[in-house]
């Protein structure tokens, strides 16, 4: 799939019109259902290929936090051959009670997945829980960036940042 099919992909299957509030408490007349896009085959397996041309040899391990992050970080696995490391959204109280599922090793750079970025809020924390287990962040990218301050927000703490896809290169108007 090439870029403008990809693109009409998410769009026709994720793209939904109405009032929305996102995570951020911001109010929306669009809202991009990062399930729904998630959930086909198709478009995982793009997206997969997409965020490969994102690692490189300077990339130990990639990440991806639940929910959204998973089917993302493991297509991308796939793609690339490079192992995971899953991100909690909370510590969990039972078996392991680990925040972190997968190998980490001290030092590791890392490359996180991120599905549609708004205020970059959710991956620096995600970010935040990887460095503290000892992982060096090389790049965070999202499928979509909202364009609302999650570049700015990611780049002043620090991260280099990309995105597949934007708002404006998906044809969204508010």
């Amino acid at each position: 799939m090439n870029d403008d099919q990809l693109i009409q992909r998410i769009c026709d299957t994720a793209l939904l019109r109405g009032e929305f509030t996102l995570r951020s408490g911001r109010k929306s007349n669009y809202y991009l259902d990062k399930y729904l896009f998630e959930t086909q085959p198709d478009i995982l397996q793009s997206l997969g290929r997409k965020f490969a041309e994102h690692v490189d040899d300077n990339v130990d391990r990639l990440a991806g936090a639940e929910l959204g992050g998973i089917p993302l970080v493991t297509a991308t696995a796939i793609a690339t051959g490079k192992p995971t490391v899953l991100i909690r959204n909370q510590k969990k109280d039972y078996g392991t009670a680990k925040q972190l599922e997968g190998k980490l090793e001290q030092g590791d750079r890392i490359l996180i997945v991120e599905d549609v970025a708004t205020t970059g809020g959710q991956v620096l924390e995600a970010a935040k829980v990887l460095e503290a287990a000892g992982a060096k962040i090389v790049k965070i990218v999202a499928v979509i960036d909202r364009e609302e301050g999650a570049r700015e927000n990611i780049e002043a703490a620090g991260y280099a940042f990309a995105s597949l896809f934007t708002k404006a290169s998906l044809g969204i108007n508010e």
